[in-house]
């Protein structure tokens, strides 16, 4: 498998780590690291919500700075090995060994499983997000602004990546290869962090919200393109054309074909439902279909979240939407915190450092793909043509958060040992600037602007 498999797969938990644990003891604690993770997890949530909530910005980026102050960067109450961290980096593991007195081995055993169970619990969480905002989402007006989300979604891919490349070449001197990395990175827009601000806000179902959501959409999978190309290219010095050519039609295929199964699927999602009498009716072939959809998303090399936020639209033409949407809530409630937390924990706000000679070098380059990426996406709100009265400025913002998506360029850039420390760092302080500063300002840009739907919007629940 590839490294790039192996970045989209949302896997089950590895029952291998679980069988091959040095001794019996140390199984019962996995459970107990998983149990004590998500006591942080959800106390950092609640507490970054209320208080992001406290000073009128919203919650989502109070639970990424919590998950920042908890993870690598702060308190080490949440690390994860693909940070580099060992189990005694994690305070949890810490506790665990003292109640257990596990050996080292056996501790890190359970360190690196418990982390897989956190990762995917995250990953599930992203998911059911992605669904639940795929059922918030008219369809009918997605299609309305089809193409002008296409055209924001094309500028927004193209100009940061162009800008960041030719930028890095002639202004750094750079090597090609890792300036196309670093200008590809450029490119993503994490559509969890963009969607729930836009619900928050009451904003989802606006003109500007259809847009953005739709060209968040489009943009994962040309990110989704650009990322096979240019982890091609990395590893082998070629663009490999016929698995270009692949995700290209998969793509297109998948979002036309899901589309189209909602006009023959939804009547026969209700007429089984209905006929079900047990709890969960509703809801559980629901999930059925949402995570069917993000496994097949999934095995064609696509986004698992692009299936769920596909089978949310299919479901939201159903006459039982309403009542999906209520029933979906609670279970939103309790896994998308662990996503946005996990997010905000996974960030090593240690290349800040500007005493560190290399953090210099980085933070150059980084003020450089800040401007380019902030600019790159902003631009893409005056790539609209026509009359209609629009808030532009809004939709140019609502592209820029680079969240997970950026993270995931980072990380196999790394991996593959295409990025130096200092461009690492500098693609790395550009996500976290483009997550953080996105939310306060696109409540900026729709200030004043339909407040009164706020309390309707499903995701609206930080009251």
């Amino acid at each position: 498998m590839s490294h790039l498999e192996s970045i989209f797969n949302f896997a089950l938990i590895p029952i291998h780590l679980l069988a091959n644990t040095p001794n019996t003891e140390a199984a019962p604690m996995i459970l107990a690291g998983v149990l004590l993770s998500l006591i942080f997890i959800y106390l950092a949530s609640k507490l970054g919500g209320e208080l992001s909530k406290l000073v009128d910005l919203p919650p989502v980026l109070g639970e990424l700075v919590a998950g920042a102050i908890v993870g690598v960067s702060a308190l080490h109450l949440l690390v994860f090995p693909e940070n580099g961290a060992v189990a005694s980096d994690s305070v949890v593991m810490t506790i665990l060994q003292q109640f257990a007195g596990l050996s080292a081995d056996s501790i890190q055993e359970v360190f690196a499983t418990q982390s897989e169970v956190l990762s995917v619990l995250a990953e599930i969480g992203v998911i059911i997000l992605l669904f639940e905002i795929g059922l918030e989402s008219d369809l009918r007006e997605l299609q309305k602004v089809g193409s002008r989300a296409a055209i924001v979604a094309v500028v927004g891919v193209v100009a940061p990546f162009i800008a960041g490349t030719i930028g890095l070449i002639l202004i750094f001197n750079m090597a090609t290869i890792p300036a196309i990395f670093a200008g590809a990175a450029l490119t993503a827009t994490s559509i969890g962090i963009t969607s729930k601000v836009l619900s928050e806000l009451g904003q989802l179902k606006s003109t500007e919200g259809q847009i953005i959501v739709g060209a968040a959409v489009i943009d994962d999978v040309l990110g989704i393109i650009v990322l096979a190309v240019v982890a091609s290219l990395a590893k082998t010095g070629e663009v490999d054309l016929m698995n270009l050519v692949y995700l290209i039609i998969s793509a297109t295929a998948f979002l036309l074909g899901s589309i189209l199964l909602g006009q023959f699927f939804n009547k026969s999602f209700v007429a089984i439902a209905e006929k079900l009498q047990t709890r969960g009716k509703l809801v559980i072939p629901a999930l059925i279909f949402a995570f069917a959809m993000a496994f097949l998303a999934n095995v064609i090399h696509l986004e698992a979240i692009l299936g769920a936020f596909a089978a949310g639209l299919v479901l939201d033409e159903t006459d039982k939407r309403k009542e999906l949407d209520q029933q979906i809530i609670p279970i939103a409630d309790i896994l998308v915190p662990v996503f946005f937390v996990c997010v905000g924990a996974k960030v090593d706000l240690s290349v800040l450092n500007p005493n560190s000679a290399d953090n210099r070098q980085g933070l150059v380059i980084a003020a450089f793909l800040i401007v380019v990426a902030i600019i790159g996406k902003i631009i893409t709100g005056w790539s609209i043509f026509g009359q209609e009265k629009i808030n532009r400025l809004a939709i140019g913002i609502g592209m820029i958060p680079r969240g997970e998506v950026g993270l995931v360029f980072a990380g196999i850039g790394a991996a593959s040992g295409v990025l130096d420390k200092p461009l690492q760092a500098a693609i790395i302080i550009m996500v976290i600037l483009t997550t953080f500063i996105a939310p306060p300002l696109l409540r900026f840009a729709f200030k004043g602007e339909g407040q009164s739907l706020t309390e309707s919007s499903p995701l609206a629940k930080e009251n």
